[in-house]
C-alpha cells in the first residue's frame, strides 16, 4: 500500500476515533449514564438500561483503539454499528441534513467505520506491527539498536 494510502487511513482512524471518543466522554460527563438510559428508553431502544451503560464505554474504548490502530476492524465495526443505530433510532425521521437533526453526520461516521472494516488500519497502526513476523520485528529492533550505537 502506498504512503499516501497509509496516510489516508491514519487520517480516517484519527477522525473517527477522536470523534467517537469525545462523544463517549460527553455522554459520561454531560449527559450521564442515567440520562443516556432515559434517552434510549424514550426512543424505544430494547434493553435501554444496559445499552445506556455500554454505549459511552463502547464509544470511548473503540475510539481509543482506533487512535492506536489496535483491533482496528473490530473497533471500526462497533462504531459503524453505533452510528447506524443512532441514524435509524434518532436521526432518520428528521431527514438528511444535520442542521435539522438529520442523519447526515452519523451516516458519514458509519461510512468511515465501514471503510476501516474493509481496509484495516494501514501500515501506521499497531495492528500492522503485530502482524509482522517476530523475526522481522527483532531484525528491525536490532537495526535500530546498531544505528544508535554507531
Amino acid at each position: 500500500m502506498s504512503t499516501s494510502a497509509n496516510a489516508a487511513l491514519l487520517i480516517l482512524r484519527i477522525a473517527l476515533g477522536a470523534t467517537m471518543l469525545l462523544h463517549g466522554v460527553q455522554k459520561l460527563t454531560t449527559t450521564g449514564i442515567g440520562g443516556v438510559q432515559e434517552m434510549l428508553a424514550g426512543l424505544g431502544v430494547p434493553l435501554a438500561d444496559v445499552a445506556g451503560v455500554a454505549l459511552p464505554f463502547v464509544e470511548i474504548g473503540a475510539g481509543v483503539l482506533l487512535l492506536a490502530g489496535l483491533f482496528t476492524r473490530v473497533a471500526a465495526a462497533l462504531l459503524a454499528i453505533v452510528s447506524l443505530g443512532a441514524m435509524f433510532t434518532v436521526h432518520f425521521t428528521a431527514g438528511f441534513f444535520a442542521q435539522d437533526g438529520g442523519y447526515e453526520f452519523v451516516l458519514v461516521l458509519a461510512l468511515l467505520g465501514i471503510a476501516l472494516v474493509l481496509t484495516g488500519g494501514g501500515r501506521w497502526a499497531v495492528d500492522a506491527l503485530l502482524r509482522r513476523p517476530r523475526s522481522a520485528r527483532t531484525a528491525s529492533a536490532d537495526r535500530h539498536t546498531v544505528a544508535q550505537t554507531a
